[in-house]
């Protein structure tokens, strides 16, 4: 497939996914990924990332797209080009969502997290590995409250601890959060008001972790996610009001 190169590079990412898909975002981001001197790296990250979630899909698309662009928008918006936070933010729900096939086993009995935290260190390196096991979301517990009020909290106390001591696994959740909570416009469902109800609970944590002076982000890429904060925020309270009025 062709594509306007020039093009690509001034389309949001969202209006990429929705006009070209999948391969659009690829295409921008192999051209990104052209002019960086790890590049090549960054590209198998994104090779093996697709084959891990090429049967799982989001509501409206498929999986790896949201891959790509939590990737494309840490590059190209926040002006990273650290190759290991970028490979970590490409596989950043990997272990979560496909620990057997990163780790290489049969899919059957628990999931074999650690094996796939071992399998990513060994394929990158450690750092790569811990980014990733920051930003993935503990197992649940047999003794946990499975009620989604108890559920949001937890989520909430997973950012706060997990991200407190990792200041550049905070720069891959803004992107992932950004992703999820500022394109919640472009998902449909009964989920919506809940992941509505979970992300603005984590706003202020997210705030928070934003603006300690180690994480490692320039005033004017921090101003920028502000700004998209701000903007989830008016989209999630815009949501959950409509919600609050649908009959019961």
């Amino acid at each position: 497939m062709t594509f306007d190169i020039a093009h690509l590079r001034v389309m949001p990412l969202h209006a990429i996914t929705e006009i070209h898909g999948q391969a659009g975002l690829r295409r921008r981001l192999d051209d990104e990924l052209d002019r960086l001197p790890a590049g090549d790296t960054v590209r198998t990250a994104a090779d093996w990332a697709e084959r891990l979630h090429a049967d799982q899909r989001r509501v409206r698309e498929p999986y790896a797209n949201h891959l790509l662009r939590v990737c494309l928008r840490i590059l190209c918006h926040y002006r990273v080009t650290d190759p290991d936070v970028l490979v970590a933010a490409l596989l950043h729900d990997a272990v979560e969502d496909q620990p057997w096939a990163v780790a290489g086993v049969a899919n059957h009995g628990p999931p074999p997290r650690e094996a796939a935290f071992a399998a990513i260190a060994e394929r990158y390196n450690a750092r790569v590995a811990r980014l990733v096991g920051a930003v993935t979301n503990p197992e649940p517990s047999p003794q946990d409250d499975p009620g989604p009020q108890a559920a949001n909290r937890r989520y909430v106390t997973h950012l706060a601890t997990a991200l407190a001591d990792e200041p550049w696994a905070r720069v891959l959740k803004l992107s992932d959060f950004t992703d999820n909570g500022v394109g919640i416009v472009h998902t449909v469902g009964p989920k919506v008001p809940r992941a509505a109800r979970k992300y603005t609970g984590a706003l202020p944590v997210l705030r928070d972790l934003l603006e300690r002076p180690d994480t490692p982000l320039p005033p004017a890429v921090r101003a920028h996610i502000n700004r998209q904060l701000d903007l989830g925020a008016e989209r999630f309270a815009a949501i959950l009001a409509a919600d609050a009025d649908q009959p019961r």
